[in-house]
C-alpha cells in the first residue's frame, strides 16, 4: 500500500484550535487540521510552514510536536506529523478550504473530522 507523508498544524490562539473543512476531493466536506504533503528534501516543519502559507496565507512558527498519526485509508496509508503552531504574521484567508472554525477543547467533537484527524483530538485534549 502506498504511504503518503503529510503534516498538520494545530494552530492555537486565545485558547482555541483552528479547524478547516475540505472543499474538494475524495474527502470533501470533512474537517481537518490544515497542512499537506511533505515534499522531497523537506523536513516536516518546513513542509508545514510552506503548506500553511499556501492554504491560509499566514506565516507560522512551528512550536511543539504533538503526535504522529498512522492511519490506513482504503487506497493508501497516511503518516501524519502533527505540530502545535502559532501565527506570526498575516490574516487567515481560506485559499483551499470551504469553511473554518475556531474551536475550544470542549467543542472539538462538534464537527465531522476526517478519520485520521479524530485521533489527534484525543492528543489535543490530553495536552
Amino acid at each position: 500500500m502506498k504511504t503518503i507523508k503529510v503534516v498538520a498544524g494545530i494552530i492555537k490562539k486565545d485558547g482555541k484550535i483552528f479547524a478547516t473543512q475540505r472543499s474538494h476531493g475524495e474527502f470533501k466536506d470533512g474537517w481537518e487540521f490544515p497542512g499537506g504533503k511533505v515534499e522531497l528534501g523537506e523536513t516536516s516543519q518546513q513542509a508545514l510552514v510552506r503548506e500553511l502559507k499556501e492554504e491560509l496565507d499566514v506565516i507560522v512558527s512551528v512550536d511543539d510536536f504533538l503526535c504522529t498519526v498512522e492511519y490506513d485509508y482504503p487506497s493508501f496509508h497516511l503518516s501524519m506529523d502533527c505540530y502545535f503552531c502559532s501565527i506570526l504574521s498575516g490574516i487567515i484567508s481560506l485559499l483551499e478550504h470551504k469553511a473554518a472554525k475556531w474551536l475550544s477543547k470542549s467543542e472539538l467533537h462538534s464537527v465531522n473530522w476526517l478519520p485520521a484527524d479524530t485521533s489527534v483530538i484525543e492528543a489535543i485534549i490530553k495536552s
